[in-house]
């Protein structure tokens, strides 16, 4: 069975990039060292400051961009664990 990965990356200018990956550490370390042209390659450095662990990309992906549609501080409920305020937030 393969592993998914959704993460999420706090970029320099403190924004948040959201992906999904079947090898979260390669991924990670081509964000880090700017292989990946795009979003975070402008803003360097990052951090990888979440991920969660899918066995069907079809969910992986489903999450993915769920987040993607999610509010700063939703993202940062999720991010910081903070269940109660991310079911808050979603009312």
């Amino acid at each position: 069975m393969k592993d998914y990965f959704v993460y999420i990356l706090k970029c320099s200018d403190d924004s948040y990039y959201t992906g999904v990956t079947n090898n979260l550490d390669k991924r990670i370390n081509e964000h880090k060292s700017g292989m990946i042209k795009g979003y975070t390659s402008n803003r360097l450095p990052v951090k990888l400051i979440y991920s969660q662990r899918f066995d069907d990309i079809k969910r992986a992906i489903e999450v993915e961009k769920q987040i993607k549609g999610w509010s700063r501080k939703k993202k940062e409920a999720l991010i910081s664990g903070n269940i109660d305020l991310l079911v808050e937030l979603s009312n």
